[in-house]
């Protein structure tokens, strides 16, 4: 594995698959269990070619790189120290032929890659909607936390672009915008097929969605047995660590 110098304030995380790291920097952003979950349900065949939009500072690209046969991943992210902080990663990983980070908006998405050219696009998107809980909208926690940059309709109409017909969108929610997701991913023809409600505790309400839609597909949905994080305070459920690879 190659040595890569850290800037300042940066740490190296352990990612249990393959041996890969991932640099951080915990003062800006960490990837959260939102993200993780995410490339666990993501399903993908050999030799597909995927986007991930948002990537922040490429988690996502590089734990699929580990868990599918896919040719190759793109992370797009418009903050340039996290996607300098994934370009590295990957380097560092010894994957630079085989996950590509660029700079840019996911608003402007469909002018950086051809349309129709992904077999699947995945998504962890900023959740909130407007000012809830904002403090300053040009630090890089805000940014990836809320629609400051870009918005639900921006992620799933440039998704619905970039994506091949019959091709595959994932994405990671909050459940009190589950309406929202639908309605426009119908505008956009892009058909919800799979769900997955993520709760914190068996007794507590969800927290997360997981959704999967198909470019173009016929109406029929499966709504996935839920996903229990945690069994007890700190401990996670079997089917958490399964994910993680411990």
């Amino acid at each position: 594995m190659k040595e890569i110098e850290l800037k300042e304030k940066e740490r190296l995380d352990e990612l249990q698959r393959n041996g890969y790291r991932i640099i951080q920097n915990p003062e800006k952003f960490c990837f959260g269990m939102d993200a993780v979950l995410l490339s666990g349900f993501v399903r993908a065949k050999k030799g597909d070619v995927l986007l991930d939009m948002g990537t922040g500072t490429g988690i996502i690209p590089i734990l699929l790189e580990a868990k599918t046969e896919c040719a190759h991943l793109t992370g797009l992210e418009i903050q340039e120290e996290s996607a300098d902080m994934a370009r590295r990663s990957v380097a560092l990983n010894e994957l630079s032929d085989k996950i590509d980070i660029v700079t840019g908006d996911i608003k402007e998405a469909g002018s950086y890659f051809a349309s129709a050219s992904f077999d699947i696009v995945t998504c962890n998107p900023p959740y909130m909607i407007g000012q809830h809980g904002l403090t300053n909208p040009e630090e890089p926690k805000a940014i990836a936390r809320h629609e400051i940059l870009c918005t639900l309709e921006d992620v799933i109409s440039q998704a619905a672009k970039l994506l091949k017909p019959g091709g595959h969108f994932f994405l990671v929610h909050r459940p009190f915008r589950l309406a929202e997701i639908m309605t426009t991913m119908a505008k956009y023809k892009l058909e919800p097929k799979r769900m997955q409600l993520v709760y914190p505790y068996v007794d507590k309400e969800p927290n997360m969605v997981l959704m999967e839609a198909t470019r173009g597909g016929k109406p029929r949905m499966t709504v996935e047995k839920p996903l229990i994080v945690y069994q007890s305070p700190g401990v996670y459920m079997p089917e958490i660590y399964d994910i993680y690879g411990y």
